[in-house]
């Protein structure tokens, strides 16, 4: 009969999303380098894929947020820290997507690497912030997490609050450093708004930027939505669901990243799709009142095919960096005109986003997007697999 095996893992909260997190060297061999039994040993740690969409028999939490895992190393460049790798699992599918960051777990990534050993001790003050400089492995980008230390550890708990997030905690600044590289578009087609046309839904103005992770965004209004919609709008209705997955799928292959339609199944983590209002009240998803004054417009985003309960970090950067850039969707909805920055609001409240964009012969280039997040170790130990699962 076939023993379990057991892997040192650290389950971590990052912003609005959690996941089990690993050091490269603590993986099964099999494991270690990119492939199928990487896959296999990630898929039975979350517990996919599931038929019943529970995760029931693993570390995951049934929904894009808590359906993630991650791996840190030692990083191959001299000008970073750590090499951060991002899987996001499938809940009912046998699928691990690595074609995309994510952001809210990125704030934890910082963390991970302080208490993983990862950072010189010289580095580290007694009371201050450490800045871990990490190489994003899956979209080849830098990205540099503040990590507040209090008495020589990693400050953990604080009274920095973060909508969709119970409990309030330290604050860790993120800065998304060139989301788009010198050799990428920021807008794919060329273009600030497109005519997406969509079989069976018609032709809708959409802005699709490659910025954090490649966003799809279009107006609520022209598909017949509100902005302030919250998940059970969304995710309770089937048509609703597909809908937005086909908007998705063809806005996948007008940005070139499939070559057919079908493709874009296989691609589920990226790209996003969103709808934009301007800005109005609404009640969140706790009960709490936004209003209209409060934000700049409102922003509703869809992940794995479910409406996000909060916003995704890296959907967050195309939401600033896209707003940032006059005539843009997003813009628009914001009331146009040049900004360094948003604060849009979400299911769960409010978040603030700074972001700097420049005009170049090559076209517009974001340099840099900031946020604020947080990020905790919920718990240490191991995680324990079936002996064969990974051979």
């Amino acid at each position: 009969m076939d023993k379990q095996i057991r892997v040192a893992a650290t389950y971590m909260r990052g912003g609005t999303s959690k996941g089990v997190f690993f050091r490269l060297e603590d993986l099964p061999e099999a494991a270690r380098t990119a492939g199928q039994s990487r896959d296999d040993f990630l898929l039975r740690v979350i517990g996919s894929p599931d038929s019943y969409g529970k995760q029931i028999d693993g570390m995951g939490g049934a929904t894009s947020s808590t359906s993630k895992a991650v791996i840190v190393n030692k990083s191959a460049k001299s000008d970073h820290d750590v090499d951060y790798l991002f899987g996001q699992v499938s809940i009912d599918k046998a699928f691990v997507d690595w074609s995309g960051n994510c952001g809210n777990l990125s704030a934890a990534v910082g963390p991970f690497a302080l208490h993983s050993g990862f950072i010189p001790p010289e580095r580290i003050p007694y009371n201050g912030v450490v800045s871990v400089r990490i190489w994003q492995a899956n979209i080849g980008k830098t990205l540099v997490v503040e990590v507040p230390i209090q008495n020589g550890e990693v400050q953990e708990l604080g009274d920095f609050e973060l909508d969709g997030v119970t409990f309030p905690a330290a604050e860790i600044k993120v800065d998304f450093v060139r989301p788009t590289g010198e050799d990428e578009a920021l807008f794919p087609t060329g273009n600030l708004i497109d005519d997406l046309e969509v079989p069976g839904i018609g032709t809708l103005n959409a802005t699709l930027i490659s910025a954090g992770i490649p966003t799809v965004f279009i107006d609520a209004e022209s598909v017949g939505y509100t902005g302030v919609e919250l998940q059970e709008a969304i995710n309770g209705d089937i048509e609703a669901l597909s809908l937005f997955e086909t908007i998705r799928a063809y806005g996948a292959l007008k940005m070139g990243l499939v070559s057919d339609i079908e493709q874009a199944k296989t691609r589920q983590h990226t790209p996003k799709v969103a709808f934009v209002s301007r800005a109005k009240p609404y009640q969140t998803s706790c009960g709490k009142q936004i209003n209209s004054k409060e934000i700049d417009l409102n922003v509703r985003a869809l992940s794995m095919g479910k409406l996000h309960h909060a916003m995704m970090g890296t959907a967050a950067v195309a939401i600033a960096s896209a707003a940032s850039v006059p005539g843009t969707l997003v813009n628009l909805a914001a009331g146009g005109g040049e900004r360094q920055g948003i604060t849009f609001g979400h299911p769960s409240g409010k978040l603030a986003v700074g972001a700097h964009v420049t005009n170049t012969d090559a076209g517009w280039q974001v340099e840099k997007v900031s946020m604020s997040r947080s990020a905790r170790i919920i718990m240490e130990g191991f995680v324990r697999v079936p002996s064969d699962i990974v051979k």
